[in-house]
């Protein structure tokens, strides 16, 4: 699967989660708003949203203003979405699949994570943390779902700022050229992370 395409039909994703499209920055918002209306979505604080629509819309986006608005959505997630609580950048990074599960529901309103059992469910692809080195400062992360890869980027960014240890100035979150990505064509995006 490429970006923009859902992996199954039927899910769904959360108002609190599709906010971040709107409230990512304050200028354009009405723009960004009526982008989401004219693909279907017309958020209210409890409802939930095709993610093919929302995911239209990201396409839209991208065509018509750039994908660096991509990456501040995907930053203003940390601010938006719901996440369980964590206390380093290594946990952090471990709960992001948590929860993009969490965001999302099937077909039958069932959410894709059952915070009683601890289990996810499978379909909507997955962000997995398959490396992290505290003394080298190292991190990779590889991301596969239909979203786009600047907005993995960003939310991966705005998470490891908002963790970083006080003595660390940067964050360094990239796309690994070495292997596949989405923008090529490809079915996920791997992030070096590097602080």
């Amino acid at each position: 699967m490429a970006e923009f395409k859902a992996f199954t039909e039927h899910i769904e994703v959360n108002a609190t989660t599709v906010l971040s499209f709107i409230y990512s920055m304050k200028r354009g918002q009405d723009k960004r708003l009526a982008l989401l209306e004219k693909h279907g979505i017309k958020p209210e604080k409890d409802g939930w949203y095709p993610q093919q629509k929302w995911l239209d819309a990201f396409q839209e986006l991208s065509q018509t203003v750039g994908d660096m608005n991509l990456l501040l959505i995907g930053m203003a997630i940390m601010e938006n979405a719901d996440f369980p609580p964590f206390n380093s950048l290594k946990e952090g990074l471990e709960i992001i699949d948590v929860a993009y599960h969490m965001n999302h529901r099937d077909q039958n309103g069932q959410l894709l994570f059952n915070a009683e059992t601890g289990e996810k469910t499978e379909g909507i692809g997955c962000y997995d943390l398959q490396y992290y080195n505290e003394e080298e400062r190292t991190a990779i992360m590889y991301c596969q779902n239909p979203y786009p890869s600047k907005f993995d980027q960003g939310i991966i960014t705005a998470l490891c700022r908002r963790l970083r240890p006080d003595c660390i100035k940067t964050i360094d979150v990239r796309p690994d050229l070495d292997k596949e990505r989405r923008p090529k064509g490809g079915d996920s995006c791997t992030f070096i992370i590097n602080w």
